[in-house]
């Protein structure tokens, strides 16, 4: 993969596809800058080379038809100036491809950044307009693609612009190579035991990753809401735990390929339930096969936890992705922090897949100890399942 080490950028205007979708709290504080500090490598990359730096990001699901405040990214902006301590100016534009944006990238002098709003705010980009993404490119002589974490949507920031940029001129940052080459070699050439850690609610959105971790690894456990699907395909009596009835037969084709490869497959044996997701609402300890008819099951057990701590025990890699709870909720939580804890003290490679396994990670204050904590959630577990992701193939294309 071509990287932004291998462009000329020396004082060109380089456009620089970020992702700073960072949580925020209700008052509108970022919550964890996780994906602003990752992309910093390549933007003081690209200001050491004196460059005129243009930086795009999305945030949230605003609508598309123009500005929404609750989606800005001035406060972006505001945590991006404490954190780069730059020499120049960071500008941060008032539209994304308007009268602005455009009149400041004009303006942009040598070792200059400027930041444009919300690409979202466009319908164009959702669309991979062609005419947006052209709009976009008039900006910059060079186009690096950083953003790991949206890399997987086939978006105008992220795939038609590359239309207008040849191959000599597009490339990968410091963030989306180091991602894309960390999961390669730990996929295709891990350390054994390799284990696989998968929570999380559905089944149907990891089915492709289980299938082909199956392949790969010496263990699985499973928690999360999607371990009722497999509880359930076994014969157990799940309540009013989540479960995917659809994939059922899915579920048990995937236990049946685990024991035929000789895969250790391990599902919770007891479970945190409550008659309602409140909470108010009492808990209740109880084994997998004994779930009160209307209850639900909302976190892994102690037992459960135990048992998976013994089975990380001689693990030399670890990839976890997905909680083992509603670990939103105090109550439900307990389960996806012991996990979080029992991965970091092992003395495997472990890899936290993006998104809300990242969010647990940091909860947990385990973060520092964790081998590799990647920034993309849905864009890690397509790598996974071995799905050809949109940011890359628009890079590579000739």
């Amino acid at each position: 993969m071509r990287t932004i080490k291998d462009l000329d950028i020396e004082g060109k205007r380089v456009f620089i596809r970020c992702d700073f979708n960072v949580p925020q709290d209700e008052f509108g504080n970022i919550t964890d800058d996780r994906r602003i500090r990752a992309a910093l490598q390549t933007i003081r990359y690209c200001i050491d080379s004196d460059c005129k730096v243009i930086l795009a990001s999305h945030a949230g699901r605003p609508k598309g038809n123009g500005y929404e405040e609750k989606y800005s990214l001035k406060i972006v902006e505001r945590r991006l100036n404490t954190l780069l301590k730059i020499k120049k100016a960071l500008y941060m534009a008032e539209d994304v491809v308007g009268p602005d944006a455009k009149a400041k990238a004009e303006k942009l002098e040598a070792g200059e950044v400027l930041l444009l709003e919300n690409l979202r705010f466009e319908a164009g980009e959702t669309a991979n307009d062609e005419a947006f993404a052209r709009e976009l490119a008039s900006f910059a002589d060079i186009y690096i693609n950083d953003a790991f974490g949206a890399c997987h949507r086939k978006h105008a920031s992220i795939y038609a612009i590359t239309n207008f940029f040849d191959k000599e001129h597009r490339a990968a940052g410091f963030l989306m190579s180091k991602e894309v080459n960390f999961f390669g070699k730990v996929i295709n050439n891990p350390s054994r035991p390799f284990i696989a850690v998968v929570g999380g609610s559905k089944v149907s959105g990891k089915l492709q990753a289980l299938t082909q971790l199956i392949q790969k690894v010496d263990k699985v456990i499973i928690g999360g809401g999607m371990a009722f699907t497999f509880l359930k395909a076994q014969g157990y009596e799940i309540g009013n735990s989540l479960v995917e009835n659809d994939l059922l037969d899915e579920a048990r084709a995937i236990m049946y390929k685990a024991k035929k490869r000789k895969v250790k497959f391990y599902l919770p044996v007891d479970v945190v339930v409550a008659p309602e997701f409140s909470e108010e609402s009492i808990t209740k300890y109880l084994p997998a096969q004994e779930i009160p008819e209307d209850w639900m099951g909302l976190d892994i057990g102690p037992a459960s936890s135990r048992l998976f701590r013994e089975a990380l025990n001689d693990a030399q890699t670890i990839i976890w992705n997905g909680p083992m709870g509603v670990y939103e909720m105090d109550k439900f939580s307990k389960g996806s922090m012991m996990m979080s804890h029992h991965i970091a003290e092992t003395h495997a490679t472990t890899i936290v897949g993006g998104g809300d396994t990242a969010d647990v990670a940091q909860r947990a204050g385990d973060v520092d100890e964790m081998t590799f904590v990647s920034t993309g959630g849905g864009a890690s577990l397509e790598l996974i399942e071995g799905k050809k992701l949109p940011g890359l193939e628009a890079l590579e294309k000739e």
